[in-house]
């Protein structure tokens, strides 16, 4: 099993990022992992400014298939007082396959102060518990999973989630690889029938500065209030293993079948 970790390490630098080689234990199907695509980006566009402030927001479109040997880039798009707009592009044989603006800002002093996000009622699985490994040939194998069972035909989905290898990774590149570990929730729609979907853009905002768990586990959930002509719209959330929210998402999901 060729990690995350592995692929950075062996990554060789360019002028604008590097290049790496997407093993095919982190494809699905004939394209890389979302995750991943976007572990990678972010890993460039930090490397693209000294003295990043934290991450705040990640706006990923998934254009093509990425496969084999490819070139991730970072390009400072302006950077002011308080934020800083990072662009990241993958492309491989096939063209640009992937295209992300990431947004980093410090904290601000403010009068406001909101937080009307739910707690995690569920806790993390105990020791011992039976989790799931994917096939060593899909990117599934290089996570551990717990699902919830939802009732049946409800667009929703619910899972602890952690990588295998949680050899040491900056804490936001962690959490943009599990982020997108769910399948679509538009896909419990089908029932046992398989029907291809695939996830057109992505919108995580996180909530924190500093992203943390316990033994690595993350609750993702994702819900499809619309599916229709096609296409799926679902919100989608992480929680920390202390159950605090640390990151609320959206994606667009097209459905050929």
């Amino acid at each position: 099993m060729t990690s995350l970790v592995d692929i950075l390490a062996a990554a060789t630098p360019t002028d604008t990022g590097f290049a790496a080689s997407i093993p095919s234990n982190w494809l699905q199907g004939r394209t890389a992992y979302g995750g991943l695509s976007s572990a990678l980006a972010l890993h460039a566009a930090q490397a693209c400014e000294p003295d990043l402030p934290p991450l705040r927001s990640a706006q990923v479109s998934f254009i093509g298939p990425l496969a084999g040997e490819v070139t991730v880039t970072a390009t400072k798009l302006r950077r002011g007082r308080n934020a800083a707009f990072i662009q990241s592009d993958i492309t491989s044989e096939a063209g640009l396959g992937y295209r992300a603006t990431f947004v980093f800002m410090a904290n601000q002093d403010s009068r406001v102060d909101l937080d009307t996000a739910s707690p995690a009622a569920q806790t993390p699985p105990a020791p011992g518990t039976k989790l799931y490994v994917g096939p060593p040939e899909f990117f599934t194998g290089n996570f551990e999973f717990f699902d919830y069972k939802n009732e049946p035909g409800a667009a929703t989905w619910l899972r602890w989630a952690r990588l295998r290898d949680r050899s040491p990774l900056h804490p936001m590149v962690e959490i943009i690889a599990i982020g997108d570990a769910l399948p679509p929730a538009a896909f419990k729609l089908f029932g046992k029938e398989f029907v291809p979907l695939s996830s057109l853009t992505w919108l995580v905002n996180l909530l924190t500065p500093t992203p943390a768990t316990t033994d690595g586990w993350w609750l993702l959930a994702a819900e499809s209030q619309f599916a229709r002509n096609g296409s799926s719209s679902q919100t989608m959330a992480i929680w920390n293993a202390d159950g605090v929210k640390i990151a609320e998402g959206m994606q667009s999901v097209a459905i050929f079948g």
